[in-house]
């Protein structure tokens, strides 16, 4: 038998530290044999015990190597011109990328075959493989930092009364049975590599900044220290009524706190952008990553029905009490807002979801009147008894705002018979009944 090494073959004298490398190697290429007691220029000098060797070899690839690679390696001894060698086949794995324990899963711990030399893997290549093997979904897939402390979500569980013990994260898919932590860990956990930006704007543009801020750790910490942002700048204004006072504080309570929650859960993590925040004098915008699931249309949305992006990330907040089920979140926005004269808006991009949160208390400086729906529909009424009919495009521009809002504008003012549809598509008029 002539042993040449290949990129399928790789020959040992001994056993060395660096035989997992090898394992690791061609667990994550095509797969391959390793033959101890072989010289790299293909001479054989033979092992002298090779029962010992099969053992010392099988605790270090127990030991050292994550995921669990030990059912795809088989282990043979030969004899050839009287010396005992130990032939180790190594078969392409299921659960690539594999790694060493000790470094993690980046370059350091990560190896491929090429050609007959074993080398670090790329960035790129550990996650094609990491998307290859779990699927697209990221909340699902390993995490590339698996060196995760989790004090923040710790206390919040605590809060609930509620175990975060081993048992409990694999339960909740964020930890593996092999103890590989999922995205989902990683972004619970304080090493979490997601943000929020916020900026404070003093009027309704961009053109006079306060404040800007970036918020980091887990998604728990973010959660609280936003909301906790968001708490100081809703101010409470005072109105009477005779001898009575209101307190009406610019936003509901609960809108702010379900956009927030919303930003968090449904965004789309696999994106490095941050979730954006924007505060104006007359309203709050929430942008977040990732539009609208494949299939999901925003009437759908408004209806409550949900196609939720991070499912393991939803029963997390589900468990905990922080969200009451699925698909609730914007009905309760919407509901909010009842009876102030106000309706948040909603847009969807092809990468994008945004809500934006008027203020209850804001007036427009042309009028000094709010904002409110019937104002906006006696203006539009305005218009078309000056014109003769509105365009979808005139309503954007009357009103300032955007087409989705000015298309929901116009559809209610159809269905409430104030005005009526005249032809379809670009060439949609409205007019007066």
């Amino acid at each position: 038998m002539i042993f040449i090494e290949s990129e399928l073959v790789e020959l040992k004298s001994e056993v060395v530290s660096d035989i997992c490398r090898e394992v690791i190697a061609f667990a994550n290429t095509k797969g391959g044999t390793m033959y101890i007691g072989v010289h790299d220029d293909g001479q054989i000098t033979g092992v002298k015990n090779a029962d010992h060797v099969t053992l010392q070899i099988n605790n270090m690839v127990r030991d050292s190597i994550k995921p669990d690679i030990t059912m795809f390696v088989r282990y043979e001894t030969l004899e050839i011109d009287g010396e005992q060698i130990v032939a180790v086949t190594v078969q392409r794995g299921t659960d690539r990328p594999y790694y060493l324990g000790s470094k993690g899963l980046n370059p350091g711990g990560v190896y491929v075959r090429n050609g007959t030399s074993t080398d670090p893997a790329t960035d790129t290549a550990i996650r094609k493989m990491i998307k290859e093997t779990d699927g697209d979904c990221f909340e699902n897939m390993r995490s590339l930092e698996q060196n995760l402390t989790f004090k923040t979500a710790t206390a919040q569980f605590s809060k609930r009364n509620v175990p975060f013990d081993e048992t409990r994260m694999q339960t909740l898919g964020l930890l593996s049975h092999d103890g590989i932590y999922s995205n989902a860990a990683m972004l619970l956990s304080d090493q979490c590599s997601s943000t929020i930006k916020v900026a404070t704007f003093s009027g309704t543009d961009k053109s006079d900044f306060q404040d800007r801020r970036e918020f980091g750790g887990s998604l728990f910490q973010q959660m609280e220290e936003m909301y906790a942002y968001l708490d100081l700048r809703n101010r409470t204004r005072a109105t009477f009524e005779g001898l009575y006072r209101n307190d009406v504080r610019d936003y509901p309570e609960e809108a702010l706190r379900e956009a927030l929650l919303n930003s968090l859960v449904h965004r789309d993590y696999s994106f490095s952008a941050s979730t954006l925040i924007s505060v104006y004098d007359d309203r709050i915008e929430f942008v977040s990553v990732g539009g609208l699931p494949d299939g999901i249309s925003l009437d759908d949305i408004l209806l409550g029905l949900s196609v939720c992006r991070n499912p393991k990330l939803a029963a997390v907040f589900y468990r905990l009490k922080l969200i009451e089920a699925y698909g609730t979140g914007m009905p309760k926005i919407i509901k909010a807002y009842s009876g102030s004269g106000l309706e948040p808006e909603i847009e969807v991009t092809g990468n994008a979801f945004k809500i934006t949160l008027p203020n209850r208390n804001a007036v427009t400086k042309e009028t000094n009147a709010p904002d409110t729906p019937k104002n906006n529909e006696k203006r539009i009424l305005s218009f078309v008894e000056a014109n003769g009919r509105i365009v979808r495009s005139d309503v954007d521009v009357l009103l300032d705002v955007s087409q989705a809002t000015a298309n929901r504008i116009l559809k209610r003012m159809v269905a409430d018979g104030l005005l009526y549809q005249d032809g379809s598509g670009r060439k949609t008029k409205y007019k007066k009944k």
